[in-house]
C-alpha cells in the first residue's frame, strides 16, 4: 500500500457485534475486526438490558484486535467515527459513570398511570384525536419508566444519552452526540434538527430536562477529539479527531449510495426498513416524523417493520437444526443451505401468504396487530414457510414503499438492498420480483460503517462535501432484475390477497386481545 494513502476508521456497534472497520477513500474495506456481543440479558418478561461496560469494553476489544490486521502506520488513519443501533439509553451520573445498565431498542417495558400532562396539552390532543398517540409515546418513553420506577437513578441522573452519545463521551470525554442519532422516545425536533424548544409538548410528556442532554453535532462535524483514556484502552491514536455520523440506519442508506428521493433504500436487518432520503420533510405515516439523515439538514422517510429479520433467525432456531448440524460437518455458513430452501419453492410459495406484524404499533399496524400465516395446505412444507417468510417481510417493505411515494410524489426508479438479509442470492431476485425493480447490492455489505466513514472523510477535509465522497466512495454491486413471469404472481397476491389480510383479520385481532389480554 501507498504510504500517502489516508484511511478512515469507522466503529459499528450493532444488535449482535461490534465491528471496528478501516476504509480507504474509495470506500474500499481494507481490514475488519468483528466481537460478537450478547445482545441483551432480561431480569423480567420483555426486559432488555446491557451493561454499559460490557458494550464499551467489546468496542475496545474490536479495535485493538483490529491493529494487528493493518500493514499501515496508524498516522495514516485521519479520523474516526462511530454508529450505533438506536434508541438504546443511558442513565450516566456528573461522573460519566452508568447509574443503570443501558436500556436496549428491543425492550418492551411500557409505563402505567402516568401523571397527566395538563392544561392545556390534555385539552388540545383530546379534541384533535391524538390522545392515544400522545399516550403511546409516554407510555414507550424508558425515561418516563424509569423516573416512575426507579426514581433515585433518575434524581441522580446527570446525563441521559443514547448509546451513540455514551460512546462519544467515552472517546472524547464531551457530553456530544450525532443530530443523526436521535432516534427514540426523546423531546427532539425532528423539523428542526435540534432539542425541541421550550414550550414543546414534550417536555411535558417526559422528565427529561434540557441539562440532561448532550450537545448536538450535525453529521460530518467534528465531536471532539481521542482522549489520552480512550487512546489507552482503545489504541486509536490520541487527539484523533472523531466526527459526527449517525445511527446505523442512517448510515446505511448513505453507505448504500442513496443521495436522492428516487433511490430507495432497503434495509434487511434485525429491523427491517425502507428509506428515502429527502430536503423535504415527509411523513410517511401521519404524526409519525421522518428521522433526521446521515447528511446535513436532510431527512429519512422510513418504514419500519420491527423485528423483520428476526424472523428469519426464529425460523432457523426453530427448524433449522438439519441446515446448521450440515453447514457445521460440511465448514460451510448455514445461510448457503437455507438458500437451497428457497429454491426448492416456486415464486408465491404456493399461496401460503405472511404478514409480519410480529411486533404492533400505534398506527399502522394498530396496537391489536399479530403476525399471520394463511394458506396452509398439504403441499406446504419446511421450505414454503421460510420463502414465505422472505416474500412476506417484502411485500411488507413494498407496502411502505407505496406509501412513501404516495406522500411524498416521487416515484422511485433504483432500489439499494443492504443488511444480513441482502447476501442472500434467492432474497434478493425474491426482493426484485415483488418489487418489480431491479434490485441493487452495494459493493461492500458494511454499508453502515462505510456511512459513517463518508461523513468522516467530509468532515476532515478529504473530501469537499456528501454528494463528492458518495460519489467517490460508493459503487454499485450485484444486481438483480426481476423475472417478469414471477412479478405477475407476485402483483396479484400482493393486490388480492397480501393487502387485504390485515382489514379482514383485524377484528379477529381485536377478539383476541379482548379475550386473552394479549398483548399487556
Amino acid at each position: 500500500m501507498s504510504a500517502q494513502q489516508d484511511y478512515i476508521l469507522a466503529i459499528d456497534n450493532g444488535t449482535q457485534s461490534v465491528r471496528a472497520l478501516v476504509f480507504d477513500l474509495d470506500g474500499q474495506l481494507v481490514a475488519k475486526s468483528k466481537v460478537e456481543i450478547e445482545p441483551y440479558f432480561s431480569k423480567n418478561p420483555g426486559w432488555a438490558e446491557q451493561d454499559c461496560g460490557y458494550l464499551w469494553d467489546n468496542l475496545c476489544k474490536a479495535c485493538n484486535q483490529l491493529w494487528e490486521q493493518i500493514d499501515f502506520p496508524k498516522s495514516q488513519i485521519k479520523a474516526v467515527t462511530v454508529t450505533t443501533q438506536r434508541a438504546t439509553v443511558i442513565n450516566v451520573d456528573q461522573q460519566g459513570e452508568p447509574l443503570r445498565p443501558a436500556i436496549i431498542w428491543l425492550d418492551q417495558r411500557r409505563s402505567e398511570n402516568l401523571k397527566r400532562m395538563g392544561a392545556p396539552w390534555d385539552i388540545i390532543f383530546k379534541a384533535i384525536g391524538e390522545k392515544p398517540t400522545v399516550d403511546y409515546f409516554r407510555s414507550q418513553a424508558e425515561c418516563n419508566w424509569i423516573a416512575q420506577n426507579q426514581p433515585d437513578i433518575w434524581r441522580q441522573t446527570h446525563k441521559f444519552l443514547l448509546l451513540s452519545g455514551y460512546h462519544s463521551y467515552k472517546l472524547t470525554g464531551r457530553f456530544v452526540d450525532s443530530v443523526a442519532s436521535q432516534v427514540g422516545y426523546l423531546p427532539f425536533d425532528f423539523k428542526r434538527f435540534d432539542w425541541a424548544r421550550p414550550v414543546d409538548w414534550k417536555w411535558k410528556a417526559l422528565p427529561v430536562k434540557r441539562h440532561q442532554l448532550p450537545n448536538l453535532v450535525a453529521p460530518g462535524g467534528i465531536l471532539g477529539h481521542i482522549t489520552e483514556q480512550a487512546a489507552k484502552e482503545t489504541g486509536i491514536p490520541e487527539g484523533l479527531p472523531v466526527v459526527s455520523s449517525g445511527a446505523d440506519k442512517a448510515c446505511e442508506v448513505i453507505g448504500s449510495g442513496c443521495l436522492d428521493p428516487e433511490t430507495g433504500s432497503l434495509s434487511y436487518g434485525t429491523t427491517a426498513t425502507y428509506n428515502n432520503i429527502n430536503r423535504k420533510y415527509v411523513e410517511a405515516i401521519q404524526h409519525i416524523p421522518p428521522y433526521p439523515a446521515a447528511i446535513p439538514q436532510h431527512y429519512n422517510t422510513e418504514i419500519i417493520i420491527q423485528r423483520g429479520y428476526w424472523m428469519v433467525n426464529w425460523f432457523k432456531t426453530e427448524f433449522g437444526h438439519r441446515e446448521q448440524k450440515l453447514a457445521a460437518e460440511r465448514g460451510i455458513e448455514p445461510e448457503v443451505l437455507f438458500d437451497d430452501l428457497l429454491k426448492q419453492v416456486p415464486a408465491g410459495s404456493m399461496g401460503l401468504t405472511l404478514q409480519p406484524y410480529w411486533s404492533p404499533g400505534v398506527r399502522l399496524p394498530g396496537p391489536e396487530a399479530k403476525g399471520a400465516m394463511i394458506g396452509f395446505g398439504d403441499v406446504h412444507t419446511r421450505a414454503h414457510i421460510y420463502r414465505a417468510i422472505i416474500e412476506g417481510l417484502a411485500y411488507a417493505l413494498r407496502e411502505g414503499k407505496e406509501r412513501v411515494e404516495k406522500r411524498s410524489g416521487v416515484k422511485i426508479k433504483t432500489l439499494k438492498v443492504s443488511g444480513g438479509g441482502s447476501q442472500s442470492d434467492e432474497a434478493m431476485q425474491i426482493t426484485a420480483d415483488i418489487f418489480g425493480i431491479a434490485a441493487e447490492r452495494p459493493h461492500t455489505y458494511e454499508t453502515s460503517g462505510l456511512g459513517a466513514a463518508i461523513n468522516a472523510a467530509v468532515g476532515v477535509g478529504l473530501y469537499p462535501d456528501h454528494k463528492t465522497a458518495m460519489d467517490r466512495m460508493t459503487h454499485q454491486g450485484q444486481v438483480f432484475q426481476p423475472i417478469k413471469e414471477n412479478v405477475k404472481i407476485y402483483n396479484k397476491l400482493y393486490h388480492q390477497v397480501y393487502q387485504q389480510m390485515y382489514e379482514n383479520l383485524s377484528p379477529l385481532y381485536k377478539a383476541i386481545r379482548k379475550i386473552t389480554g394479549y398483548p399487556a
